[in-house]
């Protein structure tokens, strides 16, 4: 992929097999747009791409991005490693999190595998805080559109482990950086594409208001960092005005 150039290693978020997924073959695809922005399709292995500043000597903040595209693709150059160069630019640490593709061909329990690979990126980078000289105390996520509701995901879900390997490791985000984001999946405002995506067309009422994550907001949901146009005629401002409000 052309944009690996640029980040100093992808690595596979999983060692050996990848939990929820089926035995299928591999669909995955990358298009490269007129616009110039690198979408990828039909994603069932699941990276972390690495990108690390350049001459820092003590431990930095790291951000995990998650690139938005209604949980039907990751827009993974202008909301994925573009981000990320800023960021080192920074001398700020970024991960850009290419996540499963919600497909029952493919996963089982499709509506929790982006949490929790945004999960495992979490742990991941937390577990490997000093061999990548980033403070463990200071890992975020980020996500911009749907990514941004998988990021909100993870900022809110903390306490529910997608799966048993993951219970009593820290996987609570210290910050949220959340841009243009789908928050809520409920009727009246909750970008419907992306709900229907990751949950389905017959989406029962409990699981759409679990994913609404302006209603699983706590004292203890980490602080957020919310950026929303108000004539967003895609995903209607007023998820991010909830999602504050809570």
């Amino acid at each position: 992929m052309q944009v690996a150039a640029f980040s100093q290693q992808i690595i596979p978020l999983y060692n050996g097999a990848i939990p929820l997924s089926k035995n299928a073959a591999d669909q995955e695809r990358t298009e490269v747009g007129t616009d110039g922005i690198t979408r990828i399709f039909a994603i069932s292995r699941p990276t972390l791409n690495v990108f690390l500043p350049a001459g820092t000597t003590k431990p930095v903040p790291a951000v995990i991005i998650c690139p938005g595209g209604g949980y039907h693709i990751n827009a993974y150059s202008h909301e994925g490693t573009d981000v990320a160069k800023v960021f080192n630019s920074w001398g700020i640490a970024a991960f850009v999190l290419k996540y499963r593709i919600p497909d029952k061909q493919q996963m089982n329990h499709q509506e929790i595998v982006p949490l929790l690979d945004a999960q495992q990126a979490i742990n991941l980078v937390r577990s490997q805080a000093t061999a990548y000289g980033v403070d463990p105390e200071k890992i975020g996520v980020m996500g911009f559109s749907a990514g941004g509701h998988l990021a909100s995901t993870a900022a809110t879900h903390y306490n529910e482990p997608a799966i048993d390997v993951l219970k009593g490791k820290n996987i609570r985000p210290d910050f949220q950086i959340l841009i243009y984001p789908v928050i809520s999946f409920q009727q009246e405002f909750g970008h419907l594409g992306s709900r229907d995506n990751l949950l389905g067309k017959n989406a029962s009422k409990l699981l759409v208001d679990k994913f609404s994550n302006e209603l699983q907001v706590s004292q203890n949901t980490p602080p957020a960092f919310l950026v929303h146009a108000g004539d967003d005629d895609v995903g209607p401002v007023e998820n991010a005005i909830r999602y504050y409000q809570a």
